[in-house]
């Protein structure tokens, strides 16, 4: 760690950062020679399968972003074979804001949700991210207690098909709202602003669709299954494009549904932290029934 530090700088205070379910985040505030001071983030994967994957693939990622107005954290080191530290780990800036994961505002956010995320499928690389990997089959799908069991297995079915062809963009391939930074005390006239998209880590190639499905589920599981189906909608505003056919949009929104199905628990572990004590695993699993079948419910 000392290696990365500027000559005469010492690290001074250490605060664990909550909110991630894979790693451990830990804020460095670094002392300097003149008495000012400084921060960084430390990710750490402890006995993490593939953490090495993780940790290259979001250097990568942060080495792309810089200079290209996307507000990410800025890239110091990456340890991914643990050769200097204990375990595989990340040194990155530090940014401002929070997450904000409250219902009161989400009407303003929402629509800044969708404006950075369109600006991200913006990003032209030299050298693409690799292809997306699906986080579900139909065969791994956990259906909750007492869930909808028609709308479910008619949503399992349509993720049996083929994946619909799609023109390829670059994704975050985690954007949602637990890994967006707000500034949240801005002058009244300005309103909330986006500071900072950290968790570079699944950065994948694939379509518009399934980053869009991704924040949509996020966003009906901790607000509620219609804000889920209205986030499409804000994305378009904003100057998104989707797929054209309905059912194309629909595989791609019911996939990353279903994939929530087997991480319920580790899904609401963090935002219960985060303050949302009422998203029990039970109460997470009965929105997610909710808007998996609001959206077999749209189709029809």
């Amino acid at each position: 760690m000392s290696r990365h530090l500027e000559v005469g700088e010492r690290i001074v205070r250490t605060e664990a950062l909550h909110g991630g379910i894979t790693a451990e985040m830990r804020r460095l505030t670094i002392g300097g020679p003149d008495g000012g001071t400084r921060d960084l983030v430390l990710r750490t994967f402890v006995n993490v399968e593939h953490a090495e994957d993780w940790l290259n693939r979001e250097a990568g990622a942060l080495t792309l972003l810089t200079g290209t107005g996307v507000p990410a954290p800025g890239l110091v080191a990456v340890d991914p074979a643990a050769a200097h530290c204990a375990y595989p780990s990340l040194l990155m800036t530090h940014l401002a804001g929070r997450t904000v994961l409250d219902d009161e505002g989400l009407e303003t956010r929402v629509p800044l949700l969708a404006r950075q995320l369109v600006a991200i499928h913006a990003l032209r690389p030299a050298e693409r991210p690799r292809e997306y990997v699906a986080w579900t089959t139909a065969d791994t799908v956990v259906t909750p207690k007492g869930a909808n069991a028609a709308a479910w297995a008619a949503a399992i079915d349509v993720i049996r098909r083929p994946a619909p062809r799609y023109e390829g963009r670059f994704l975050h391939r985690d954007f949602q709202p637990g890994n967006v930074l707000f500034d949240v005390s801005p002058p009244e006239s300005a309103g909330p602003r986006i500071t900072g998209v950290v968790d570079w880590a699944a950065t994948s190639w694939g379509p518009t669709d399934l980053d869009v499905a991704h924040c949509s589920t996020n966003l009906a599981l901790l607000h509620g299954p219609p804000w889920g189906l209205r986030f499409a909608e804000a994305y378009e505003e904003a100057g998104g494009v989707l797929a054209a056919a309905a059912s194309e949009r629909l595989y791609w929104q019911v996939r990353d549904g279903l994939a929530f199905s087997e991480e319920v628990q580790l899904v609401a572990q963090p935002w219960r932290e985060a303050g949302r004590a009422e998203l029990t695993t039970r109460a997470v699993e009965e929105r997610l029934d909710a808007y998996v079948t609001a959206l077999m419910d749209a189709l029809g």
